[in-house]
């Protein structure tokens, strides 16, 4: 995620430049006919304000919406860390044997890997393939796509571990199965059991929340019914404000010119509203990879290092460092 004080405007415009575009020209083919003398293309403007007053509220709610996903994302991921060291705790508290500790802290780290993976993993709703997207991601580099997952999960598995996940449908489940039935074959006190059992407990209800926003878009009614009211309205203001800049010029100097301002007005009146749906349609999916989503990868590597610095080890993983102000 972006990590800096703020988007620049400069960065805002070149990010929906695509979209100005075509706003563009959408303002400036009918100002020029207009000027030409095809009057009866203007329209009046109440019912475009009307319409526009509309679109603003959707607009509004979807991207309320879409904070609210990728908030919980984040509460999430918050709560992965906690329950991850209080784990890490009762691990090294209650587990007698060194080996185990450590077996049981490996497989750990697989589950981190393999659940930040399967969360990379695209959906068809979603948005990084996007022209803008794509543009903006070679800005920075997202750790799930450098590697693979089986390259990853080697650093952390026994050889006979390893191949039994891989062949798995649902890898970060099937580890943390893997991790109970360990748990349960320790010589532990019926308490430190219950314990914890209960933090493998809170994993599963963490890696099913994160998997529910992943596997459920915002709901496609909604999205598109906020895009077809968008595109009519930004369709339309151009052919609402003809009169009103013909008639701004009336008297002055600039009679019979004041009609070339529906040009910058109506390409930025309909920015503001396009570029407030791209802001919300950008933070829908919180997991896809994107400079405004959760930084999974980041977290869990923090995850790692804490960990390991419990059993006091003298060799720590890097921290993840921001590229350009972003971390993943």
């Amino acid at each position: 995620m972006n990590i800096g004080r703020r988007y620049t405007f400069r960065e805002f415009v070149y990010w929906t430049r695509r979209h100005i575009y075509k706003l563009f020209f959408l303002a400036l083919i009918p100002t020029i006919l207009y000027h030409l003398g095809l009057t009866f293309l203007s329209i009046t403007w109440v019912p475009v304000a009307l319409l526009g007053t509309a679109v603003s509220f959707i607009v509004g709610f979807k991207n309320n919406t879409s904070y609210s996903r990728l908030w919980e994302a984040r509460i999430i991921y918050g709560s992965i860390v906690n329950s991850s060291r209080a784990f890490a705790v009762m691990v090294r508290d209650f587990v007698k044997d060194d080996t185990d500790i450590k077996t049981i802290f490996h497989r750990h780290f697989a589950w981190l890997t393999a659940l930040r993976y399967q969360l990379r993993e695209p959906r068809v709703w979603e948005n990084m393939t996007n022209p803008e997207n794509v543009e903006y991601a070679a800005l920075y580099s997202i750790p799930e796509k450098q590697t693979t997952m089986e390259e990853e999960l080697k650093k952390y598995l026994p050889d006979e571990e390893l191949h039994y996940i891989l062949a798995k449908k649902n890898k970060a489940t099937q580890l943390m199965a893997m991790q109970s039935r360990h748990i349960n074959n320790l010589r532990l006190t019926d308490l430190q059991l219950m314990q914890l059992q209960q933090s493998v407990t809170a994993f599963y209800d963490c890696q099913g929340r994160a998997e529910r926003i992943k596997n459920f878009p915002y709901p496609r009614h909604f999205s598109s019914i906020a895009s077809y009211l968008l595109y009519f309205f930004v369709l339309l203001v151009p052919f609402g404000l003809l009169n009103e800049f013909q008639k701004l010029g009336n008297g002055t100097m600039i009679e019979g010119y004041s009609i070339w301002l529906n040009i910058p007005f109506s390409l930025l009146l309909s920015w503001v509203f396009v570029a407030l749906d791209v802001v919300g349609e950008s933070s829908n999916n919180p997991f896809e990879g994107s400079a405004n989503d959760v930084p999974i990868s980041n977290i869990s590597r923090t995850i790692e290092i804490d960990m390991r610095d419990m059993l006091d080890e003298a060799e720590l993983p890097s921290p993840t460092t921001p590229q350009n102000n972003i971390l993943m």
